[in-house]
């Protein structure tokens, strides 16, 4: 089986499908499947050991189209050569490039929305969508063979916009670091309640100051910690406001990768996403494989997290967390610990990236032979 793999762009660390993409891509060439990734331009070291493909990005008519006839020749070879071609997002040219390109092959055309069918996210940037449609993105979504979900309010938002195609669902995976007896973290003076995304109003990090600001001075132990690119004007904001509503009990750690990333992820008490929407909420699967206990907004699907003891998954607003925050931010130690074991128990059974490349071969397989319909696949 041979597959390409496309996604707009891998540079910027902190968003979802630059680490889900390539991630997948390695977990497909552990088990047979030859794989290529095909993004712009550029390329992070981080992706030296896939089969990548870059392309240049062209700043005609805009720069946030991705438009690059240098990939879609790539992609029309490609599709020559390959039996699956896998998109990844919606709303740019690279996204509207496989349709073109599988078209006169054999090539079969998989896509994952990653979030970007979601109602909060529709409603953004609404002009441009409706412009990418008529470039070529509607007819694209028609053509699709088969959709991936990465969860199952992602296959629910698929169904909402009218697709009828089988759709795979299938959550992403997370690498697992190894931390040794996780349920005795380091003793410390300070307790931690940290967040790591992109620093970005559909994040929420404006409510969490907020809540912060309003709960901080009953729990002098505590200090909250915001990891996240800070070029931003959000976050800009979002420093400044701080500095209003927190009194300088909020810290701003910039971008965190790799080992840094899970360092910070691991000295955690509570990890916290008060997020607006999320397709998966891969930081969410970080934060547990940390075994740092979580709190989530019902903006991304992590009601396991109720479920496995693990954390606690609320509504969105300000109002919900600061009672969760207050309910969490008051228990001991030992209490949070116990949640953070389970919590990296659950994603080491559920989300190691073997598991995952395993049931998108199988989906996968189904696609160009037939036979048995995989569980996770839903035809309707």
């Amino acid at each position: 089986m041979k597959v390409i793999q496309v996604v707009p762009f891998i540079g910027d660390e902190s968003s979802g499908p630059a680490y889900s993409v390539p991630s997948l891509c390695r977990a497909l060439s552990a088990i047979g499947v030859e794989t290529e990734l095909h993004v712009l331009a550029p390329l992070p070291q981080s992706v030296h050991d896939i089969n990548c493909f870059s392309y240049p990005r062209h700043i005609f008519p805009h720069y946030a189209l991705g438009r690059s006839p240098e990939m879609l020749r790539g992609l029309k070879d490609a599709c020559k050569r390959n039996d699956i071609i896998h998109n990844h997002s919606l709303w740019m040219m690279p996204n509207i490039y496989p349709n073109l390109a599988v078209s006169g092959t054999k090539c079969k055309h998989v896509v994952t929305p990653r979030g970007t069918l979601s109602q909060w996210a529709l409603k953004r940037s609404s002009i441009k969508k409706k412009f990418i449609s008529l470039l070529g993105q509607t007819a694209a979504l028609s053509n699709v063979t088969m959709f991936h979900a990465t969860c199952l309010a992602e296959y629910n938002e698929i169904r909402a916009y009218g697709l009828k195609q089988p759709v795979a669902v299938i959550p992403n995976g997370v690498d697992l670091p190894i931390i040794g007896p996780y349920i005795n973290k380091e003793k410390k003076e300070r307790r931690r309640l940290v967040f790591l995304s992109r620093i970005h109003k559909k994040k929420g990090v404006d409510v969490l100051i907020s809540a912060w600001g309003l709960i901080c001075d009953k729990f002098p132990e505590w200090d909250l910690h915001i990891a996240g690119p800070l070029n931003s004007n959000y976050a800009v904001n979002m420093k400044n406001m701080a500095s209003v509503k927190a009194q300088g009990r909020v810290f701003f750690e910039g971008e965190l990768c790799g080992y840094e990333k899970h360092r910070f992820l691991r000295s955690a008490d509570i990890f916290v996403l008060p997020t607006f929407s999320e397709n998966f909420g891969i930081v969410v699967a970080e934060a547990l494989a940390n075994a740092t206990p979580v709190i989530c907004t019902r903006g991304a699907p992590w009601e396991g997290l109720v479920k496995n003891r693990a954390g606690w998954w609320i509504d969105v607003g300000i109002d919900p967390l600061i009672e969760c925050m207050q309910h969490a931010m008051a228990l001991d130690g030992s209490e949070l610990g116990q949640m953070g074991e389970n919590g990296r128990n659950w994603v080491e059974q559920d989300f190691s990236w073997n598991t995952i490349g395993k049931h998108m071969k199988i989906a996968y397989d189904w696609l160009l032979h037939g036979g048995d319909l995989p569980d996770w696949v839903i035809v309707d």
